[in-house]
């Protein structure tokens, strides 16, 4: 790919066609970014080596740690991420590949709506994470967690684990949630953004003044 394309296309994602998609943009990629990578990593960082069920038994701890994380939460949020931003970046690529300029995305009717389905599988993609997040890790994080530890003793089924940092991981929790509902409403008032400017509500260059 030349670098006229690698330049449109880096152009393409961090501008997009519309106002609302470009404050998503700086809000995707900024605030959110940010929070999961500093405030997430202070966070969930050690939590795996401060998890504790039986101090003399590490396998205990692993086994039981895994069963209380199927998968951290860190990695499910980098995931989602980055899978949310494979619609837009799909799009900007075929513009970039097609030489398509930024102010004829709205124009013609076809780019159009290929637009607005990368922003409505983007939406998708959002709501499926958002019930993802709610099968695996809920709305609390308790401090005790009972764990079932049958396949490793014989003697007893159940053991009690200390969660470190819980009420804070708690609130963790309720911010990506948070973010999470944030971006899908951007993304719907993005398309409602484009929808005005298709019927004639919103000009160009009402919005650029604005």
């Amino acid at each position: 790919m030349s670098p006229n394309y690698m330049r449109s296309f880096s152009e393409g994602c961090l501008r997009p066609p519309t106002v609302i998609g470009q404050f998503h943009t700086l809000f995707f990629g900024s605030v959110r970014m940010f929070f999961l990578g500093v405030l997430g990593f202070a966070v969930y960082g050690n939590e795996a080596l401060h998890f504790s069920c039986d101090p003399e038994k590490r396998e205990v701890n692993l086994f039981c740690y895994n069963q209380f994380r199927p998968i951290t939460p860190q990695v499910f949020w980098a995931l989602q991420l980055v899978i949310v931003l494979v619609p837009g970046a799909f799009f900007h690529l075929y513009a970039a590949c097609k030489s398509i300029k930024q102010e004829d995305i709205l124009q013609k009717s076809f780019y159009t709506g290929f637009y607005i389905f990368s922003v409505f599988l983007r939406i998708v993609l959002e709501a499926v994470a958002f019930w993802l997040q709610i099968q695996l890790f809920g709305f609390k994080v308790n401090a005790i967690y009972m764990c079932d530890v049958g396949a490793l003793e014989k003697n007893f089924n159940i053991t009690r684990c200390m969660v470190p940092e819980h009420f804070e991981k708690t609130i963790f929790l309720i911010a990506m949630y948070t973010f999470t509902v944030i971006t899908v409403v951007l993304c719907v008032a993005e398309i409602f953004e484009i929808s005005c400017r298709r019927l004639g509500f919103l000009k160009l260059s009402d919005v650029n003044h604005s």
